[in-house]
Parts: C-alpha cells; sequence; structure tokens
C-alpha cells in the first residue's frame, strides 16, 4: 500500500516494549528481532528520531491499581519490570545514550509517559509504529494515536505477538482502518524515493 509523502522532519519511529524481559518470550527465534533493527537503521539514515517506549514501575509497584486486572497481576507476581536490566531497551536495537527514552505506566505508550509532550514540542505529527506486542502497546497506542489526530504507519514485520492468528487480523484487518500498514522493507524504500526536508 503506497501512502502520501509526509516530510521526515514530521515523522518519528515509535519502538515500543522492546525490552530485555519481554524480548525473552521469543528466545527461541532471536531473528525476529532483525525488521525492527532495520527500521531503526532507516530511521536514522532519513534523519527521523527514534523514540523508545518502555513500560517500568517503582520497586512495590506503587502506580498499579489493585482494580487493573493485567497490572495488578503483574505486581503481584513481582516482574522482570522493576529490574533495571530486564525493563532496559534490548541491545538488538541498538539504543544509543542520545535517544529520548519514554517510560510509560499502562498499556498505551501515552498513558503515564510524557510522550505527547515530546511529540508536540518537536512538530511531530507523523508516527511509525513498531513493538511488542502486536495485540498489546501496538494495539492501544494506535487507538490512542488515532483519536490525538497523528497520522499513523505501522510497521507489520516490526511487530511481534505471542500469538500468530492475532498478530495477522490485527494486521491485516483492524490496523488498515486508521494507520498505513507497511513492512520494514516497504517503508525503508517509500524513504529512500522522498524528498528529506
Amino acid at each position: 500500500m503506497s501512502a502520501p509523502e509526509v516530510p521526515a522532519a514530521h515523522t518519528a519511529l515509535l519502538v515500543m516494549d522492546v525490552q530485555t524481559g519481554i524480548v525473552a518470550r521469543f528466545a527461541s527465534d532471536p531473528g525476529r528481532l532483525e525488521p525492527l533493527r532495520a527500521a531503526v537503521d532507516a530511521a536514522r539514515a532519513a534523519g527521523i528520531p527514534v523514540i523508545f517506549v518502555r513500560v517500568a514501575f517503582r520497586p512495590g509497584f506503587p502506580e498499579v491499581s489493585p482494580a487493573n486486572r493485567s497490572f495488578s497481576a503483574i505486581a503481584q507476581g513481582g516482574s522482570w519490570a522493576t529490574d533495571p536490566e530486564m525493563a532496559a531497551i534490548h541491545p538488538a536495537v541498538d539504543p544509543r545514550p542520545d535517544d529520548l527514552v519514554v517510560t510509560k505506566l499502562r498499556v498505551s505508550a501515552f498513558t503515564g509517559s510524557d510522550l505527547e509532550v515530546l511529540l508536540r514540542a518537536r512538530g511531530l505529527t507523523h508516527l511509525v509504529l513498531a513493538g511488542i506486542a502486536t495485540s498489546g502497546v501496538v494495539l492501544s497506542t494506535v487507538r490512542e494515536a488515532a483519536d490525538r489526530d497523528y497520522r499513523l504507519t505501522v510497521l507489520s514485520d516490526g511487530c511481534l505477538d505471542m500469538d500468530p492468528e492475532v498478530h495477522r487480523v490485527l494486521i491485516e484487518k483492524l490496523f488498515p482502518r486508521q494507520a498505513d500498514v507497511l513492512t520494514v522493507a516497504g517503508w525503508r524504500a517509500g524513504l529512500a524515493a522522498a524528498p528529506h526536508v
């Protein structure tokens, strides 16, 4: 699917929840992160900022309400999300010291974070989304970002999910209603062809 050109100056790549503790769930297939790394490299080559989004909590999980079924289960069982090493951005996507890293407190990249402040301050209106999981942070962020009037692109092979069928349905049926859905290679080709400002 082709998309209208948007100057790179208004675009950001969001790499979401690609954290050591989450990536460990996909340990049987370490090559799954290669498209994500290619997307990061392409963004940097095009002058597009890369914003890493991660979920993390203070010790004791004071941010987690007992009414929140998903996060209260994490809090009750202890979690990698309070371990600095496990909550860190996975080295396979090459985080750099000068990259922007946003910490969120819920599923969406916007909830409990300063993401929108960073985007508005930089005039970023087109978000390119990738991350883990398709049915978690990607879905929630697509929905919220669309409601906030951002232009959206989802990188189909830059998203991972433990359930391949859920991933397929979201990528093929749901996300195209609110976003352009491209492969990383397709997005990179579009960047190469587009004028940069």
